[in-house]
């Protein structure tokens, strides 16, 4: 049986679940002493995945009920961070491998 995390961390639990993954990539990005190519690239395709994700939820691919509700440019907050994390975990795991 898989936790429910959302019961403990209700509108925060994608935001929560952001954090710890992002500290994850944060620090195997700095073990790998890639962080300043790794926000590089990760500039270069944050425009890419904002209007990508901007388009999905307005058609409405998909729903995000575990969130805090605030946004951004028309998004929440949560998928601004999301854009950050995802490839920073990439880029993180493929420099230390």
């Amino acid at each position: 049986m898989i936790p429910d995390i959302g019961a403990a961390f209700g509108p925060y639990t994608y935001l929560a679940t952001e954090i710890v993954w992002g500290t994850v990539a944060i620090w195997l990005l700095y073990r790998a002493r890639a962080l300043a190519s790794a926000a590089r690239t990760i500039v270069v395709l944050y425009p890419i995945a904002y209007v990508w994700d901007w388009y999905t939820l307005h058609i409405g691919v998909f729903a995000i009920p575990l969130r805090t509700g605030v946004e951004l440019l028309g998004i929440p907050i949560e998928e601004h961070i999301f854009m950050i994390v995802v490839p920073a975990l990439v880029l993180a795991i493929h420099e230390n491998l």
